[in-house]
């Protein structure tokens, strides 16, 4: 994951500072539109797969996705 620089970083914090996420009525706030994509796992878990994320420049999501495809295609 390439790092922010300066500007960018000024230019994300002044955005969130204008425009904060809100929770809005009926679910349709940030928040509630991203509840279900939140899962806890075990330190041995998180470990393997920021280490993964790290070597193969992916995000967790994608190497998380590629095993459960890879699951689901072996069965």
């Amino acid at each position: 994951m390439a790092e922010m620089t300066e500007e960018e970083a000024d230019a994300l914090d002044e955005l969130y500072t204008k425009n904060p996420p809100t929770a809005g009525p009926n679910g349709t706030g940030f928040f509630a539109r991203h509840k279900a994509q939140v899962v806890f796992l075990d330190d041995f878990s998180a470990k393997y797969l920021r280490a993964k994320s790290l070597a193969t420049k992916k995000t967790m999501e994608e190497i998380i996705s590629e095993l459960i495809r890879k699951e689901l295609t072996s069965a």
